[in-house]
């Protein structure tokens, strides 16, 4: 079973533009999160998803130049990008995740992708009941569901948010979550802003030059030893994108 790891990613941000090529450490932020998802045992290959348009043209050479495979396709039609890495590769399974997530963990995408494959489900994501901090977000679906979806779909919204159009036919596709063992879904480790960004970088000057492979325990214990630099969805509402659309899940 191949697994494909397509990481969408964009420079035309509104509330923080340019920030996938913001400077963590020497490194722009998106390569910083390549990095750590290159760390996960079961993804097999990693594709960045971008636009064709001009002002992407910049964040596709920095990641080619960095040995990371970039197809790029429609600036607003993202399911129609991830059909064109679909069409290239020819994977079994497609894990979705957004270049905004530099704290993405490996540890917790093999738990979703273990997850996947030993449950009969269409898609599974941690996303759909959130217990893992916003950051930390991973969905698994097949290959052909992502196909039939983007057959089946003219809806501008669930063209641009990729699997919104599985999640809403649970008549169609079985859906399954993953649960961390403790709630952790008030935690903001996403950029959006500067100020997201500001805390990222952050935990990056504490914990990258003791272990460039710091985890989700390494950030929060960073943060009971620096309580006054956490962030919560009381800083910023989690996956605001999706404010005022119809999900057809609670917390999806």
């Amino acid at each position: 079973m191949t697994t494909i790891a397509i990481v969408q990613a964009r420079m035309t941000s509104t509330r923080f533009p340019g920030k996938v090529l913001a400077d963590i450490m020497g490194k722009p932020m998106v390569l910083r999160q390549l990095e750590r998802i290159a760390q996960s045992a079961l993804i097999d290959q990693i594709v960045l998803a971008t636009s064709s348009h001009p002002t992407d043209d910049v964040l596709a050479e920095v990641v080619t130049q960095h040995g990371i495979d970039v197809v790029r396709g429609d600036l607003n039609d993202v399911l129609k990008r991830f059909i064109q890495v679909i069409d290239i590769y020819n994977p079994d399974v497609v894990v979705r995740l957004t270049a905004d997530c530099p704290l993405a963990s490996p540890q917790v995408i093999d738990k979703v992708i273990e997850h996947f494959r030993s449950s009969h489900a269409d898609y599974v994501s941690n996303t759909m009941s959130p217990t893992y901090p916003d950051g930390l977000d991973v969905e698994a679906v097949k290959a052909e569901v992502l196909r039939k979806v983007a057959q089946l779909s003219t809806d501008a919204v669930e063209r641009e948010h990729v699997t919104l159009g599985v999640y809403r036919r649970p008549e169609l596709f079985t859906i399954e979550n993953v649960e961390n063992e403790i709630d952790l879904s008030d935690l903001r480790w996403t950029v959006d802003t500067k100020e997201d960004f500001e805390f990222i970088q952050k935990i990056y000057e504490d914990l990258y030059p003791k272990n460039p492979n710091f985890d989700m325990d390494s950030v929060l214990d960073y943060l009971l030893r620096n309580p006054e630099s956490n962030r919560t969805t009381s800083d910023a509402k989690r996956n605001a994108a999706l404010d005022g659309i119809d999900t057809g899940v609670m917390n999806a």
